[in-house]
């Protein structure tokens, strides 16, 4: 079986390319990366079609929400596309690309051809009643879908299984804090596999500060911006996804690593405050877990920016945090161990894995 994985985000895309054995067993044999605002979803898989031995037999989409309904890897027809489509109004940058390439792919290898949607709110689905709801009443709350849903779940899934491969002895996982951070950050506490927590909410908007997202803030500042700048509150959402967080502290660059070696006090501070609020979802995390047995750094920025980790993790040693300086300076690519050996919890980088996940899901859905 040749099974395709489309990775969409809002302006980029991953394609990777699967062949299953006779066992089932999955081994990547291609993939490759694009982006672009005006990236054409036909387009690109024409090229990508013409390069092919043979039409894939599955394709699998990464989709960002899934609301309430999606919380399973699902099989795409015309009546699920529609639910995606109804769900955009909750993720407008993202679930409106995912169809595009549904659309894009069923045009090109036809009907026969079964697509997975793999939904990213997913892994979040169970969240605990008290993570999960908001303090509104009801009319307010859950009965418009207002809750907190979670977002990378692929990747924070993904992490969770690359830590279960490194102490296979834990009980799924033991107790783990998992930290995606790229130009888009979350946090997931998770306990014996299941996510207890997490940092974005009803939005990607909430939790911690981002590349160009504020994270965390007071709602009222929502209609006093309004006010003050005579603007409706669609152009502040805009504003507070797309001009804050390290771009707007810096006023300059939104890159992590380009800030740590920029000596400029506003450089400095836009770091501190993003390392902070790291370091602040950890304490919390520890509490909702009692303790952890480990915390896995992912992402673009997780990956390959020590110094990000090393501020983040300043002054935990009480909790039994401790980095190894060189092990964490030597880890700018791929998966590694940071941790002082001696420490109780284990520091690790792995690498998001995101198109496995969704290879696995729908290879799994379709031979069950």
């Amino acid at each position: 079986m040749a099974l395709l994985t489309v990775n969409s985000g809002s302006t980029s895309v991953k394609l990777a390319l699967y062949e299953a054995d006779a066992a089932k067993a999955l081994t990547r044999v291609a993939s490759e990366q694009h982006s672009g605002a005006l990236l054409d979803p036909a387009a690109v898989l024409r090229r990508l079609a013409a390069r092919l031995a043979r039409a894939p037999q599955v394709i699998a989409h990464r989709v960002v929400h899934g609301g309430t309904r999606f919380v399973q890897p699902t099989r795409i027809d015309a009546e699920v596309q529609a639910a995606i489509e109804q769900l955009s109004a909750l993720a407008p940058l993202h679930n409106p690309v995912a169809l595009g390439w549904v659309s894009a792919a069923r045009e090109l290898w036809g009907n026969e051809t079964p697509q997975v949607a793999v939904f990213d709110t997913a892994f979040f689905a169970q969240l605990p009643r008290v993570a999960a709801e908001y303090a509104l009443p009801a009319r307010l709350g859950l009965e418009r879908g207002v809750r907190r849903y979670g977002f990378h779940g692929l990747a924070h899934e993904a992490m969770w299984q690359g830590w279960c491969r490194l102490y296979p002895r834990l009980a799924a996982g033991g107790r783990l804090i998992t930290l995606q951070l790229g130009g888009g950050c979350s946090m997931a506490a998770i306990d014996g596999g299941r996510p207890v927590d997490t940092s974005m909410g009803f939005s990607p908007l909430e939790g911690l500060v981002m590349a160009t997202r504020s994270g965390d803030l007071d709602p009222a500042i929502v209609a006093y911006l309004q006010r003050e700048l005579a603007l409706n509150g669609a152009r502040v959402i805009e504003l507070l996804n797309e001009e804050s967080g390290l771009a707007g502290l810096a006023a300059s660059d939104a890159n992590p690593a380009a800030l740590l070696a920029d000596p400029s006090p506003q450089a400095q501070f836009a770091v501190e405050l993003y390392c902070y609020r790291i370091r602040k979802y950890i304490g919390a995390y520890l509490a909702v877990l009692g303790g952890c047995d480990g915390i896995v750094f992912g992402g673009g920025v997780g990956e390959h920016v020590p110094g990000v980790r090393a501020r983040a993790l300043e002054g935990l040693a009480w909790a039994g945090i401790e980095l190894d300086a060189d092990l964490n300076e030597a880890a700018r690519s791929g998966d590694a161990q940071i941790g002082a050996a001696e420490a109780p919890v284990k520091l690790h980088v792995v690498s998001a894995d995101e198109e496995s996940v969704l290879a696995r899901a729908a290879a799994a859905l379709l031979s069950g």
